[in-house]
């Protein structure tokens, strides 16, 4: 695990933008494709803004997500839709290129979809990430995996349905760990002074909290946060 501690959000873009460049490129050269998986919360911004300005191949990416709610498209709490409105314009990627919850069915129905998608987008049942862009909320849950919830066991499913999420909307899939640690790189990116306890009790304490336990077996994790965030570390 590496802590890259940087001044200010300006900062955490302009670094996850170059890590995502050199990732991209290397996967691309070394095997054809880029596997990315994106989050929702504050890395939409962050991508947002610093993704237009990534040099690479933008024809070899294939994007999906680290979770997704059960919702429509047009709703501003479908994280594709966020994408879909603020970073496709900006960039030569194409709505194809992602892989997409589909509409109007349940979370379980979503959940077995999206694996079978995955299935034919990585032509194996073995959905290797080159990299996955993680948030962390306040109470240190990452993807829609959360303190105390049975997910946090789940070893079977690779795409797993959620819907008590204790943060609206309730219905929900998210990968789970055994998809999450078989990625080549895990970047969560912290910005402001509201993540500071949590980070601390993640990274000093090591509390056993969701976003500790991402740890890919053969891959890197890496924490980017800014000044206000890093306080407490």
């Amino acid at each position: 695990m590496t802590t890259i501690k940087v001044k200010n959000e300006q900062e955490i873009i302009k670094k996850l933008s170059s890590y995502v460049e050199k990732i991209s490129n290397d996967a691309i050269v070394n095997r054809g494709r880029f596997y990315i998986g994106l989050s929702g919360g504050s890395v939409i911004k962050y991508l947002c803004e610093g993704l237009p300005q990534v040099k690479t191949d933008w024809s070899k990416w294939t994007l999906a997500f680290c979770d997704e709610r059960v919702v429509p498209e047009d709703s501003d709490d479908s994280t594709f839709g966020c994408y879909e409105r603020m970073l496709i314009p900006k960039t030569k990627l194409s709505r194809n290129q992602f892989i997409i919850l589909k509409q109007g069915v349940t979370a379980e129905e979503a959940a077995k979809d999206y694996t079978e998608q995955l299935k034919e987008a990585f032509k194996s049942d073995n959905f290797k990430f080159d990299l996955l862009l993680l948030g962390m909320g306040p109470d240190g849950h990452t993807c829609s995996l959360f303190p105390g919830h049975p997910l946090l066991d789940e070893v079977d499913l690779k795409v797993a349905a959620i819907t008590d999420s204790p943060k609206p909307p309730p219905a929900r899939i998210t990968l789970t760990y055994p998809v999450i640690n078989n990625a080549r790189n895990c970047i969560f990116a912290c910005s402001g002074a509201g993540k500071a306890e949590m980070l601390k009790r993640i990274l000093k304490d090591k509390e056993d909290l969701p976003a500790a336990r991402v740890q890919p077996k053969e891959g890197s994790v890496y924490w980017l946060v800014d000044e206000s965030a890093a306080q407490n570390l």
